[in-house]
């Protein structure tokens, strides 16, 4: 009799760790299922279908972050190529430093009001001088810290009827992340921004 009671509770307790075995399978099943659903469809997520001649081609998005240096770089380039780009053409030299305006804070402001009233821009027109960014040496960007902090190694050719002076351009200045607009395609804008270096380095007669 007792050794009925035994085999019976022995078979209990076999069938009640096969069913804790078997629910803790199940459990690492489905929460195993769960994450690969969940994965694939946020790698779904990213996939972007573009239609281009009447043909599917698929794109994939990255995050912003992936990409955040190159976008500082282009948005510096940007504003120097608008801000130093001048011709002998009043409205020509307007639209370009309205575009830089947009692109920085009040400390780009301020360096074109310094140069207005020192003059630079009526002397530009009036001597009929160009003046033109060459492609930048390079561009430092340190993402490590908000707000991102930013120095640009570029040059300056300023085109005179009888000759081409090229000035050094070294500045530096720091971007922090705004609101994207059509004036601010990147949604960036560069504050405390200083020029350090702008002295003669050639000059050369035409």
């Amino acid at each position: 009799m007792f050794k009925q009671f035994k085999n019976i509770d022995t078979a209990f307790q076999f069938v009640r760790l096969f069913a804790i075995i078997f629910l803790v399978c199940n459990v690492i099943i489905c929460l195993y299922t769960v994450y690969r659903t969940t994965a694939t469809v946020q790698k779904g997520q990213q996939k972007i279908y573009v239609l281009y001649n009447g043909k599917l081609m698929d794109a994939i998005a990255t995050q912003r972050s992936d990409s955040l240096q190159v976008e500082i770089r282009d948005h510096v380039k940007m504003f120097h190529f608008y801000f130093y780009s001048l011709q002998p053409d009043e409205a020509v030299n307007k639209r370009h430093v309205t575009a830089a305006l947009y692109l920085a804070d009040n400390s780009a402001r301020q360096e074109y009001n310094n140069l207005s009233e020192n003059g630079y821009y009526t002397n530009i027109i009036s001597a009929n001088v160009s003046q033109e960014v060459l492609d930048y040496d390079s561009i430092q960007v340190d993402i490590n810290h908000v707000p991102y902090s930013f120095r640009y190694f570029g040059k300056l050719r300023i085109i005179r009827a009888t000759s081409v002076l090229t000035r050094s351009l070294i500045t530096e200045g720091y971007v922090r992340m705004t609101d994207i607009s059509d004036h601010n395609p990147h949604g960036m804008l560069i504050e405390r921004w200083k020029v350090d270096d702008n002295k003669d380095l050639t000059l050369e007669k035409r």
